[in-house]
């Protein structure tokens, strides 16, 4: 492909050295290129899908047209199903048709066919099949090296629509080549998508990336208009006009100030802090919620995105009441109330939600507008209070407002708390002005970009509306006295020479105010009215005020119980999810907030609500707080915001100062929103939704584990902190879970359980599996509560894959030391090289200083061949056919049906037939397989009072006596006592015993019985000795019977295989093994479990069918059996 690219006729086979694939859409060709050769006839039409490997479609990023559609070269985008998509320079098509939408050198539709390993391309313009001429690019021409770099090669150059997680409007997620499509042979067929870590899985995701909403008409706020205008509104409430100038005649302007900077120290902190996390990433609708919940993970998010949306949905009762308050006490003053103060606070608040939620529901636009109108009326109302200030009138005087003077300034510094008030009475009823700094996070979702909007909107309006705070304290404390009559002749007309007061110095005697006046900072709550150049602006401040905080917390409500429904954390909820429109306006949420609201107002018993919806908002506040600190406490790669100016301390103690001040509000309304935040958390961590967000939690689960498993590893190992660390052959999990369970009983909450699975057979195959298995068993182990890690390995036999698990399982000091595998029960009917390789596995795990435990039922282990597919459906891949499936499965091959492993044949070998049997309710076993089917379930009951034997015939280090002791610890074996049986000599039993409970007792192991067994060197019975003799006939040599030379090929070439010589010199060791299976049938026969020594076999020398032969006699017919062989090391100590 060096040279010139050689012309070709169109419809051709690809040549060794090409890929072939079958086409975009079955054949069919893509729409996008059809579309592209409609708008260019004249360019060159390249070869038909069916004859391109990859194809790669072009994505609009040009600008949006003026009425919003994408250009056309988004078309079609949703049926191209081509492997990933990558823009190139063409600028002879641009030359071509310069009319063209999105012209100016974009190729329209462009598709590209690789060659020789993707080096050299040919570039297609349209895939028209109907097209009549077929031209291709001169690799030699300037339109080939016109084109950038990496849009010319199948690898993918980095770009944004690589790394989205769903199509939203800003672009569509486009799937890079995956490492198959790059790496394998090029006759191979790549198994995998390119997913990036931890992608794939969801389907929501999967379906969001074939979605690409329509952006016409959607609106979208910049920073002031979404946060800057909605975060002022809110912060400034009825507070600012009705209880300011209280708090100052209350606190002094020293104090007040002191208030006023600590409420905004809090929220100055959380600002910081939402600012932090709504840098680190796209930030979708949800607010609070959203934030907390992608960076806490669901439990913490699901708890407070509930009690804040609730909240909000209350705090819009609130300030309605507040509205309709002051509009029933203009009522009053003018004497038209309608029925009476309480009645009309109802029917006016009725009437303002219903108004209120037509706006909302009308559009974000025009609630957008309202609050602009809002927010003028409010600062006019503001500045008419300056103003008048300015402008102190005689007639006001009596009424406690004398204009600025240093005189009441002085007097007004310090605090004159009464009525009980204290400063943190006093700050607990100036805080809830403070907050509704998330008004604009609150709708994230409707901005343009939340990244930069936050951050600059919120600290903006932080530090707007404390100023004006401030500055209204202290220009109404230095104007206005505490106290005042109202009362015009109480000019003083003489002069006093003993003024302790600022109002006597300034010729005023409101001494009579000691016992009731109703005017001054202390008394008058329409102060800034009064202070006002005109007083009717003042009330519509007011109503400025409460409608553009009851409108926000309208709006915020539903958007935040709409993304937390769409993520469904609460499944009851999931109906509140739809949105409507092109903005996906929440109008059921709307519905939902309008009803609580109305609820509250009519209750109208809003001073019990008020706190503890103050205490609901600092809650989620704290939690922003700590979502920060975690995170950076987490040291997550992830965690990059975009904003510097936070710190992960000063966050924490914003979430500590948080806390503090929920109980300085109210202490029964800080109880009772932590009971609320802590039964949520419960509930949805007890529900576990299926969600993944990469949450800080999970990255510091992750640091614990990996900074606690370095610091084991600087440990020395001890005797009394010895566990068995299970390696479990198991093969697939749910195969065998006789085996698992029986291990589980051991290990549970005491050491580490891996369960091994080989697979063999073809590499890439097995590699595909491989990944497919691992997340598919571990899920299967958690879901059945096993406390366990699933280990896949590929090797090229049984051995080898042993081996490799053996070594390299394990992390530092969490390694395993016991290998654990089921009993070969059909090896005399397996192939022999499979039993010599199994009985090898025994001789590596000793080489390696492993314990090994053998574990039998005579009834099997493997109960894959009845139910293991069809909980493979039921359990993993959430399949439609999952329920009611009667699962009867034919292998073409018999399979080793209770080898520890599993093995694991070519894939036609392995895949059984699945058949859907709607008839019969369920499959007919036969009494063997029925039987199997209850063993394999019979270690999950309890066990109830009977006993654990345990023949502890050699000394191994302890291991084959602490099994059963930590089996009788587990809550279904506790009823289970321990019987010891050991060997001894006939005239020393009684001191053989005394010596053994001596031992056990020193090792506080409990046990209910010793027997000391005397006959166990007796020779067994004739009968036993002809059955084994009948059981390996025929895996003998009898060399003695053949020529020397022959017997030794055969003895080469099947070295399993038993000779004479070795059946003579392990004669006794051969009876002792048949002696003690009568032993055990006589003492054990009703025992739930025997624990028993196993014989161990010298490597070389003795043979594996004699080996196989031992274990066969020495453990059949019994209750389940573990062969149980330390090694060696001591596992028990007396000493402490």
């Amino acid at each position: 492909m060096e040279g010139k690219q050689q012309q070709q006729p169109p419809q051709r086979e690809p040549g060794p050295g090409e890929l072939k694939v079958p086409g975009a859409a079955g054949g069919e060709p893509c729409s996008e290129g059809k579309d592209a050769g409609a708008d260019a006839p004249g360019r060159p039409l390249g070869p038909t899908p069916s004859q391109s490997r990859f194809q790669v479609d072009l994505v609009a990023e040009a600008p949006r047209k003026a009425n919003g559609e994408v250009d056309a070269a988004g078309k079609g985008s949703e049926e191209a199903k081509g492997r990933f998509r990558v823009n190139f320079v063409d600028p002879s098509a641009g030359d071509e048709s310069p009319s063209e939408p999105g012209a100016g050198g974009s190729s329209e539709g462009a598709n590209v066919s690789f060659q020789n390993g993707g080096d050299t391309v040919l570039s297609e313009g349209s895939l028209h099949s109907g097209g009549h001429h077929h031209y291709y690019y001169d690799t030699h021409t300037n339109t080939y090296y016109l084109r950038t770099f990496g849009h010319n090669t199948m690898d993918a150059v980095p770009r944004i629509d690589h790394y989205r997680h769903t199509a939203a409007d800003l672009g569509e997620k486009l799937i890079r080549p995956s490492l198959a499509e790059l790496h394998d042979e090029l006759d191979k067929e790549p198994f995998e998508d390119g997913y990036a870590n931890g992608e794939e899985g969801t389907p929501a995701g999967d379906a969001a990336a074939t979605y690409t909403p329509d952006s016409k008409g959607i609106v979208k706020f910049g920073w002031i208009k979404g946060v800057l205008v909605r975060c002022m509104l809110n912060i400034w409430g009825v507070m600012l006009f009705i209880r300011l100038s209280w708090i100052v005649g209350q606190a002094g302007i020293g104090l007040s100030v002191v208030v006023i900077a600590m409420a905004t120290v809090v929220t100055t902190i959380t600002g910081l802090s939402t600012s932090a996390i709504a840098t680190n990433g796209f930030v979708r609708g949800g607010g609070a919620y959203y934030l907390i919940s992608r960076s806490l993970g669901p439990e913490f998010g699901g708890a407070i995105g509930l009690i804040f949306a609730f909240a909000n949905a209350v705090a819009v009762a609130m300030y309605v009441v507040g509205f309709a308050e002051t509009v029933v006490e203009l009522l009053k003053e003018n004497g038209t109330l309608m029925i009476d103060e309480m009645n009309d606070i109802r029917i006016i608040g009725a009437i303002t939600v219903v108004i209120l939620l037509g706006i909302s529901v009308a559009g974000m636009e025009w609630e957008a507008k309202a609050q602009i109108v809002l927010l003028v009326i409010l600062i006019l109302a503001i500045g008419d209070f300056v103003i008048g200030t300015f402008i102190p009138l005689d007639s006001k005087k009596a009424k406690g407002f004398f204009g600025y003077k240093a005189e009441i300034f002085m007097e007004n510094f310090g605090p004159d708390f009464r009525n009980e008030e204290t400063f943190f009475s006093v700050f607990a009823i100036f805080f809830p002005a403070a907050t509704g700094i998330l008004a604009g996070a609150n709708i994230s979702g409707d901005l343009a970009d939340p990244q930069s909007a936050i951050p600059k909107g919120t600290l903006l309006a932080i530090l707007i509306t404390t100023l004006v705070y401030m500055g209204i304290a202290v220009s109404v404390g230095s104007c206005v006295v505490r106290d005042a009559t109202g009362n015009i002749n109480n000019t003083i007309i003489t002069e006093l020479t003993n003024c302790t007061t600022a109002a006597c110095k300034l010729n005023y005697d409101f001494s009579s105010c000691q016992k009731e006046c109703h005017y001054g900072l202390m008394n008058n709550f329409q102060v800034m009215s009064m202070v006002s150049g005109f007083a009717p602006l003042i009330s519509a401040g007011i109503f400025s005020a409460t409608l553009s905080s009851a409108l926000a917390s309208l709006v915020s409500a539903p958007k935040i119980f709409q993304a937390l429904c769409k993520d469904n954390i609460y499944p009851g909820f999931q109906m509140f999810a739809k949105g409507y429109g092109k903005n996906n306006e929440p109008l059921r949420g709307y519905l939902l907030t309008f009803l609580i609201a109305l609820g509250f107002i009519l209750i109208a018993e809003l001073n019990v609500i008020a706190p503890i919806i103050s205490n609901f908002f600092l809650a989620s506040y704290a939690l922003i707080n700590f979502s920060v600190f975690h995170a950076s406490l987490a040291k997550s790669p992830g965690w990059r915001p975009a904003f510097k100016y936070y710190n992960m301390w000063i966050s924490l103690v914003g979430a500590i100062l948080c806390c503090i001040v929920m109980f300085v509000i109210n202490w029964w309304a800080a109880l009772l929103t932590y009971v609320i935040v802590l039964g949520l958390y419960i509930y949805v961590t007890y529900k576990k939704p299926d969600v993944n967000w990469g949450s800080s939690t999970q990255a510091l689960t992750y640091l614990n584990a990996l900074q606690h498993s370095i610091r084991l590893s600087g440990v020395e190992d001890h005797v009394k902190n010895f566990r068995p660390q299970c390696l479990i052959m198991t093969g697939a999990p749910n195969a065998r879970p006789a085996l698992l369970h029986l291990v589980h009983a051991f290990t549970k909450n005491v050491g580490l359980m891996i369960c091994g699975h080989v697979h063999m057979g073809p590499r890439r195959q097995a590699m595909k599996e491989l990944s497919t298995d691992l997340a598919k068993y571990q899920r299967w182990l958690i879901k059945n509560k096993m406390k366990a890690f699933y280990a896949p390995v590929h090797a090229e036999d049984l051995r080898d894959g042993g081996q490799y698990l053996m070594q390299a399982a394990g992390l530092g000091r969490m390694r395993p030391n016991t290998l654990v595998v089921g009993f070969k029960k059909n090896w005399r009917q397996s192939d022999m090289r499979d039993v010599e390789t199994y009985i090898n596995l025994f001789h590596d795990a000793f080489d390696i200083q492993y314990g090994v435990v053998v574990i039998r039922l005579k009834e099997g282990l493997d109960i894959s061949h009845l139910q293991g597919q069809e909980e493979l459906l039921s359990s993993q891949e959430k399949s439609p056919c999952s329920k009611d499936v009667i699962v009867k499965v034919d292998y073409s091959k018999k399979s080793e049906t209770d080898t520890s492993v599993a093995f694991v044949p070519s894939s036609s070998e392995r895949t059984p037939a699945l058949h859907k049997d709607s008839k019969s309710p369920s499959s007919p076993l036969n009494l063997a397989d029925q039987r199997l089917l209850d063993a394999s379930s019979q270690f999950q009951k309890k066990q109830g009072k009977s006993n654990i034997d345990v023949w502890w015939l050699f000394d191994d280090g302890g291991l084959t006596l602490l099994i059963p002791y930590l089996i009788t610890t587990k809550k279904k074996w506790k009823e289970c006592k321990i019987r010891v049986f050991i060997g001894g000599k006939i005239n020393r039993i009684d001191h053989d015993r005394r010596a053994m409970a001596t031992l056990l007792s020193k090792f506080r192991i409990d046990f209910s019985d010793i027997m000391v067994l005397g006959d166990i060197n007796t020779k067994p019975k004739k009968e036993n000795i002809a059955a084994f003799e009948e059981m390996i006939e025929p895996f003998r040599l009898h060399e003695d019977d053949k020529e020397q030379e022959l017997a030794d090929k055969m003895k080469e070439d099947e070295p399993w295989r038993i000779t004479d010589n070795e059946l003579e010199l392990y004669k006794t060791k051969t009876y002792r093994q048949i002696r003690l299976n009568e032993l055990l049938k006589e003492h054990s026969s009703t025992a739930n479990v025997i624990v028993m020594s196993l014989p161990v076999a010298r490597k070389g020398a003795v043979s594996s069918a004699l080996y196989m032969a031992w274990l066969e006699a020495l453990s059949k017919d019994l209750p389940p059996i573990l062969l149980v062989r330390g090694n060696h090391q001591s596992v028990l100590t007396f000493y402490s």
